[in-house]
Protein backbone atom coordinates (compact mmCIF):
# COMPACT_ATOMS: atom_id res chain seq x y z
CA UNK A 1 0.00 0.00 0.00
CA UNK A 2 1.53 3.42 -0.92
CA UNK A 3 1.73 5.45 2.20
CA UNK A 4 2.81 8.90 0.96
CA UNK A 5 5.08 11.02 -1.55
CA UNK A 6 8.52 10.07 -1.03
CA UNK A 7 10.40 11.97 -4.16
CA UNK A 8 9.73 14.59 -6.64
CA UNK A 9 12.10 15.67 -9.39
CA UNK A 10 12.71 19.47 -9.81
CA UNK A 11 15.06 19.66 -13.24
CA UNK A 12 17.41 22.23 -12.99
CA UNK A 13 20.33 23.38 -15.07
CA UNK A 14 23.07 23.31 -12.26
CA UNK A 15 22.53 20.99 -9.16
CA UNK A 16 24.99 23.18 -6.83
CA UNK A 17 23.23 26.63 -7.84
CA UNK A 18 19.76 24.76 -6.97
CA UNK A 19 21.26 23.32 -4.06
CA UNK A 20 22.66 26.86 -2.61
CA UNK A 21 19.26 28.44 -3.51
CA UNK A 22 16.65 26.15 -2.35
CA UNK A 23 18.63 25.84 1.28
CA UNK A 24 20.54 29.52 1.16
CA UNK A 25 17.14 31.47 -0.28
CA UNK A 26 13.81 29.04 0.35
CA UNK A 27 15.44 27.72 4.09
CA UNK A 28 15.17 23.53 3.04
CA UNK A 29 17.88 21.69 4.12
CA UNK A 30 20.15 19.59 2.15
CA UNK A 31 19.08 15.83 2.33
CA UNK A 32 22.02 13.81 0.39
CA UNK A 33 24.16 14.41 -2.23
CA UNK A 34 26.25 11.40 -3.89
CA UNK A 35 27.54 10.62 -6.93
CA UNK A 36 26.93 7.54 -8.30
CA UNK A 37 27.76 5.34 -11.05
CA UNK A 38 27.75 6.51 -14.51
CA UNK A 39 28.10 10.51 -13.46
CA UNK A 40 24.74 10.54 -11.77
CA UNK A 41 24.65 12.96 -8.90
CA UNK A 42 21.98 11.93 -6.46
CA UNK A 43 21.09 15.98 -4.81
CA UNK A 44 17.93 15.67 -2.58
CA UNK A 45 17.06 18.60 0.04
CA UNK A 46 14.06 18.75 2.05
CA UNK A 47 11.67 21.21 4.28
CA UNK A 48 12.43 20.93 7.43
CA UNK A 49 8.77 20.41 8.56
CA UNK A 50 8.81 17.75 6.05
CA UNK A 51 11.58 15.03 7.13
CA UNK A 52 9.56 12.48 4.51
CA UNK A 53 9.96 13.98 1.30
CA UNK A 54 13.00 14.55 -0.92
CA UNK A 55 13.26 17.22 -3.26
CA UNK A 56 15.48 15.41 -5.52
CA UNK A 57 17.60 18.04 -7.91
CA UNK A 58 17.96 16.63 -11.31
CA UNK A 59 19.92 17.77 -14.57
CA UNK A 60 18.05 16.80 -17.96
CA UNK A 61 19.69 13.96 -18.79
CA UNK A 62 19.95 10.09 -19.71
CA UNK A 63 18.20 7.75 -19.24
CA UNK A 64 15.87 9.75 -21.00
CA UNK A 65 15.55 10.68 -24.43
CA UNK A 66 17.50 12.81 -26.19
CA UNK A 67 14.86 14.58 -27.81
CA UNK A 68 13.05 14.93 -24.50
CA UNK A 69 16.65 16.14 -23.11
CA UNK A 70 16.30 19.05 -25.53
CA UNK A 71 13.26 19.67 -25.25
CA UNK A 72 13.26 19.88 -21.71
CA UNK A 73 16.13 22.27 -21.96
CA UNK A 74 14.81 24.34 -24.40
CA UNK A 75 12.34 24.61 -21.84
CA UNK A 76 13.98 25.65 -19.08
CA UNK A 77 15.80 28.24 -21.29
CA UNK A 78 12.63 29.90 -21.75
CA UNK A 79 11.85 29.72 -17.87
CA UNK A 80 8.41 27.39 -18.84
CA UNK A 81 8.88 23.81 -16.77
CA UNK A 82 6.72 23.72 -13.35
CA UNK A 83 8.29 22.88 -9.93
CA UNK A 84 6.87 22.55 -6.81
CA UNK A 85 3.66 24.22 -4.95
CA UNK A 86 5.13 25.64 -1.37
CA UNK A 87 2.31 25.89 1.11
CA UNK A 88 3.03 29.39 3.40
CA UNK A 89 1.51 30.73 6.32
CA UNK A 90 1.56 34.55 5.09
CA UNK A 91 1.65 34.93 1.39
CA UNK A 92 2.36 38.66 1.14
CA UNK A 93 4.95 38.25 3.72
CA UNK A 94 6.65 35.63 1.96
CA UNK A 95 6.64 37.36 -1.16
CA UNK A 96 8.73 40.65 0.17
CA UNK A 97 11.05 38.56 2.08
CA UNK A 98 11.97 36.40 -1.17
CA UNK A 99 11.86 39.60 -3.48
CA UNK A 100 14.09 41.07 -1.36
CA UNK A 101 16.55 38.25 -1.45
CA UNK A 102 16.00 39.05 -5.26
CA UNK A 103 13.62 35.78 -6.56
CA UNK A 104 11.45 37.28 -9.63
CA UNK A 105 7.76 36.95 -9.43
CA UNK A 106 6.04 36.57 -12.71
CA UNK A 107 3.31 36.73 -10.64
CA UNK A 108 2.82 38.49 -7.36
CA UNK A 109 0.58 37.61 -4.45
CA UNK A 110 -3.30 37.30 -5.89
CA UNK A 111 -6.21 36.45 -3.80
CA UNK A 112 -7.99 33.18 -5.29
CA UNK A 113 -10.98 31.14 -4.56
CA UNK A 114 -9.08 28.99 -2.93
CA UNK A 115 -6.37 31.23 -1.31
CA UNK A 116 -3.34 33.39 -1.69
CA UNK A 117 -1.07 32.65 -4.64
CA UNK A 118 2.17 33.82 -5.77
CA UNK A 119 4.45 32.35 -8.69
CA UNK A 120 8.07 32.75 -8.45
CA UNK A 121 11.15 31.01 -10.42
CA UNK A 122 13.90 28.85 -9.15
CA UNK A 123 17.38 30.07 -10.37
CA UNK A 124 16.77 27.30 -13.07
CA UNK A 125 13.69 28.98 -14.43
CA UNK A 126 11.47 26.54 -12.79
CA UNK A 127 7.67 28.50 -11.69
CA UNK A 128 7.36 27.74 -7.85
CA UNK A 129 4.05 28.15 -6.73
CA UNK A 130 3.13 30.33 -2.90
CA UNK A 131 0.00 28.76 -1.88
CA UNK A 132 -1.79 30.48 1.70
CA UNK A 133 -4.84 28.61 1.60
CA UNK A 134 -8.09 29.57 2.64
CA UNK A 135 -10.03 28.19 5.27
CA UNK A 136 -12.83 26.25 5.05
CA UNK A 137 -15.96 28.92 6.31
CA UNK A 138 -16.51 28.90 9.56
CA UNK A 139 -13.25 27.36 10.72
CA UNK A 140 -12.20 28.35 13.87
CA UNK A 141 -8.72 29.05 14.93
CA UNK A 142 -5.75 26.55 14.68
CA UNK A 143 -7.98 24.31 12.37
CA UNK A 144 -6.26 23.35 8.89
CA UNK A 145 -6.54 25.33 5.93
CA UNK A 146 -8.69 23.72 2.83
CA UNK A 147 -8.59 26.29 0.53
CA UNK A 148 -12.56 26.52 1.29
CA UNK A 149 -13.11 22.72 0.15
CA UNK A 150 -13.16 20.82 3.01
CA UNK A 151 -12.77 17.99 1.03
CA UNK A 152 -8.88 18.96 0.05
CA UNK A 153 -7.42 17.67 3.50
CA UNK A 154 -9.94 15.16 4.67
CA UNK A 155 -8.00 12.58 7.08
CA UNK A 156 -9.20 9.01 8.42
CA UNK A 157 -10.20 10.99 11.62
CA UNK A 158 -12.23 13.62 10.33
CA UNK A 159 -13.42 11.80 7.56
CA UNK A 160 -17.22 11.09 7.97
CA UNK A 161 -17.88 8.34 5.56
Amino acid sequence: MITNVSIVNVFVTDQDAAKQFYTEVLGFEERGDVTLGEGFRWCTVGHPSQPELLVSLVIPGPPLDPDLIEAMKRGQSAGGLLGIGLNVDDCQKTFEELTAKGVEFPQPPSTRPYGVEAVCRDNSGNWLILLELAKEPGAQDGDVPTGGVPELHRTPATDPS
